[in-house]
C-alpha cells in the first residue's frame, strides 16, 4: 500500500494556508467597511452585535461537515470575529479579577483574545466600571449548576441600569494548586466560596485537616498559594499557568458536569435571533397569600413560554419577603412574551426586565 509523499502533503497545506490568509484579509477589510457604514448611519454605533455574532457562529456550526469538532470550528471563527471587531473598535471588557479567574476564561470564550481585558477586585466594581463608561462590557458569574445563584451578582442586577447582552456557559474543572505535592503539608486551602462548595466532598476526603478560607476569586487564591508554601488554592488551568503553580490534583470538583453561567453586561438592547432568553426580576404583589407564585407563573404557562430558571432572593423590604429571578425562553419583543408580561403585571408589585439576549452556544 502506497503512502502520500510527506513533502507533497506539506506543500499542499502551505497552499491552503496562503489561501486562508488571503480570505481572512478580505474579511478584515470588509469589517472596516462595516465600521465606516455604521459611523455614517448611527451617531453612537454599537460595533459589537451579539445577535450578529451568534448568527455567524451558528452558520459555521451548521456548515461543519468535516473532521474538526464543532467546538474547534467555533473557536476559529470566534477569533476571526474578535480580530475583525478590534479593527472596528477595540473593546474593553471588565471582569472579576485578578488575571486567571474563570471570569477571564468566560471573556476569552465569548469575545476572543483581541479585546482588552480589565481585571477588577469585586463583582460590584465590574458593574460600576461599566456603568461609568470606563468599560464597554462586563462579564460576571450569575449561577452555578451545583451551588446555585451568585448572590453578589443578583444584588447588583437589582440596582443596575445595565442590561444583560449575552450569556456564557463555562464547564468548570477545579484543580488543587500548591508548591508541595504532599497533602499533609497543606494547612490552608484558599478559593472562592462557590468553588469551596463545589469541591466539598473531595476536601472532606483528602484535606480534612486543612482550614478552608474564602477569598474574592480563585486567582487571588492562587496568588496567596504562591506566597504561602503551606497553603493551596482551588483554581483552573489558566491560574496555574499565570502563577506557575503545579497542579497537585486535577478535576477535584464533586460534580463532573459542574458548569457556571456568566452574563455579559452592557448598555444596549439586543435584537432577536429566534433563539433567545429573557431575564426578569419579579416581586409578588401578595407574597403572603396562597397561590401567589402560581399566579405569577401562570401567564408563562398560558402562552406556552418555557421557564428555564427561577430563584428566590430576599427583597430586604420585609421579613420573609422575596423577589424572584426568572429566565424564560423567547425575546421580550416576541408577541407571546409581551402578552405574558402584560398579564403578569396584575399579580406583581415589581417587574424589572434585565434584558433579552441570544442563548449560549455550547
Amino acid at each position: 500500500m502506497s503512502h502520500p509523499d510527506l513533502s507533497t502533503v506539506r506543500a499542499h497545506i502551505d497552499e491552503i494556508d496562503a489561501e486562508i490568509q488571503k480570505l481572512i484579509t478580505q474579511r478584515a477589510k470588509l469589517a472596516q467597511e462595516v465600521a465606516k457604514a455604521k459611523r455614517a448611519e448611527e451617531p453612537n454605533p454599537h460595533f459589537y452585535r451579539p445577535e450578529r455574532e451568534t448568527d455567524v457562529l451558528n452558520k459555521a456550526k451548521q456548515r461543519n461537515q468535516g473532521v474538526l469538532p464543532d467546538a474547534s470550528v467555533m473557536v476559529i471563527f470566534r477569533e476571526i470575529m474578535s480580530a475583525c471587531l478590534a479593527l472596528q473598535k477595540p473593546l474593553n471588557i471588565a471582569f472579576l479579577g485578578p488575571e486567571g479567574t474563570y471570569s477571564q476564561a468566560a471573556v476569552i470564550k465569548h469575545f476572543g483574545y483581541a479585546v482588552k481585558m480589565l481585571p477588577l477586585p469585586t463583582i460590584e466594581s465590574v458593574f460600576t466600571h461599566v456603568e461609568a463608561g470606563n468599560g464597554d462590557y462586563g462579564m460576571v458569574p450569575v449561577e452555578n449548576s451545583t451551588e446555585g445563584g451568585v448572590n453578589q451578582t443578583l444584588e447588583c442586577l437589582l440596582k443596575t441600569p445595565l442590561r444583560i447582552c449575552g450569556e456564557v456557559d463555562l464547564a468548570i474543572h477545579h484543580n488543587l494548586l500548591a508548591q508541595t505535592a504532599d497533602l499533609h503539608n497543606i494547612q490552608r486551602v484558599y478559593s472562592h466560596q462557590q468553588s469551596l462548595g463545589q469541591c466539598r466532598s473531595w476536601l472532606d476526603g483528602h484535606l480534612p485537616h486543612a482550614e478552608r478560607i474564602a477569598v474574592n476569586s480563585n486567582a487571588e487564591a492562587a496568588r496567596r498559594a504562591v506566597i504561602e508554601t503551606d497553603s493551596a488554592a482551588i483554581a483552573g488551568q489558566i491560574a496555574a499557568d499565570i502563577y506557575q503553580l503545579p497542579i497537585v490534583a486535577a478535576n477535584i470538583e464533586d460534580n463532573p458536569n459542574n458548569t457556571t453561567r456568566f452574563v455579559v453586561l452592557g448598555k444596549q438592547a439586543v435584537q432577536a435571533t429566534g433563539k433567545d432568553k429573557t431575564s426578569l426580576v419579579i416581586g409578588a404583589a401578595h407574597s403572603n397569600q396562597p397561590g401567589t407564585l402560581f399566579h405569577v407563573l401562570k401567564p408563562f404557562a398560558d402562552h406556552q413560554i418555557n421557564m428555564t430558571r427561577i430563584e428566590s432572593h430576599p427583597s430586604r423590604q420585609g421579613i420573609w419577603h422575596y423577589l424572584f429571578f426568572i429566565d424564560i425562553e423567547g425575546h421580550e419583543q416576541n408577541p407571546s412574551v409581551l402578552q405574558a408580561l402584560d398579564e403578569l403585571a396584575a399579580h406583581t408589585s415589581f417587574i424589572k426586565r434585565l434584558g433579552s439576549y441570544p442563548c449560549a452556544i455550547l
